[in-house]
């Protein structure tokens, strides 16, 4: 039989998880910034109150959307195409799969990592961190499977491949059209080719 603070317990994790997805939605359309204790009430249906409890700041809902939109980048990205080849062959199912999760509008607002990079770049504390965190995280992924392909020097073609996804992603976001989120995936394979 469970007690009740199994069912808090429950309840709680149920908030978290609830109120972390829908700040990392937030983040892509309106940031981080924007986000409140009372944004996320209203978009949730959630009490202030519950959510501060669970979280006790505002600074621990934004490092938990990073947190959270990791774990979905991990999830819809990197985890369907990490048993692949090292190297191009896993590069290249990289950047499909990173097309794929903004054609299914994974984030309302396109990706994560580009839109909180532009919007915590200058900035520090705890937030700024989780953010960096995250993005050296893809930059180190691409770096090693290009390391892996043979590139001579593979932390410039991750600056590359990285550039051409967040200006198609830009562009996407600002135009409307999936051309440039297109055009992004061919320059960057054509890098990812060019390596070694």
């Amino acid at each position: 039989m469970a007690s009740p603070t199994d069912g808090r317990r429950l309840r709680g994790e149920r908030t978290r998880r609830t109120a972390a997805r829908t700040a990392a939605d937030i983040a892509t359309t309106h940031g981080l910034d924007s986000v409140t204790v009372g944004t996320l009430a209203t978009a949730t249906g959630l009490s202030k109150s519950g959510i501060l409890t669970v979280f006790g700041t505002r600074e621990a809902i934004l490092v938990a959307a990073v947190a959270e939109a990791r774990r979905v980048y991990l999830a819809t990205v990197v985890a369907p195409v990490w048993d692949r080849e090292p190297g191009r062959e896993r590069l290249h199912a990289l950047l499909d799969a990173w097309v794929d999760h903004l054609r299914a509008r994974v984030f309302p607002g396109g990706c994560f990592i580009s839109a909180t990079s532009a919007e915590f770049g200058h900035r520090d504390g705890p937030v700024a961190e989780a953010v960096r965190r995250l993005k050296r995280e893809w930059l180190d992924l691409l770096e090693a499977d290009l390391t892996a392909a043979g590139a001579r020097s593979p932390r410039d073609d991750a600056f590359a491949v990285d550039a051409l996804l967040v200006a198609g992603n830009l562009r996407r976001e600002l135009f409307g059209s999936d051309d440039d989120l297109d055009r992004a995936r061919r320059l960057a394979g054509a890098v990812v080719d060019a390596a070694g």
